[in-house]
């Protein structure tokens, strides 16, 4: 507890938010792909920014597309 008494309380609150908003973007995004909401939404809560950064990677990126245009 003593490692929070140096965090300002300004920066503290802007984390709050920013896991909300990315816990919901990926809750509502993953819905929208059937792709597991609730293990994204669960997981956007945990940390920033590696939930936002493999959801991309595994359900935004069609690696099929990107293959065939790689072969060109």
């Amino acid at each position: 507890m003593d490692e929070l008494k140096g965090v300002p309380v300004w920066l503290l609150i802007l984390l709050v938010i920013v896991l909300l908003c990315q816990s919901t973007w990926l809750f509502i995004d993953a819905r929208k792909h059937s792709r597991f909401p609730w293990f994204w939404g669960l997981w956007g809560l945990i940390q920033v920014p590696m939930p936002f950064i493999l959801y991309w990677l595994v359900v935004r990126v069609d690696w099929k597309k990107f293959g065939k245009s790689r072969r060109k």
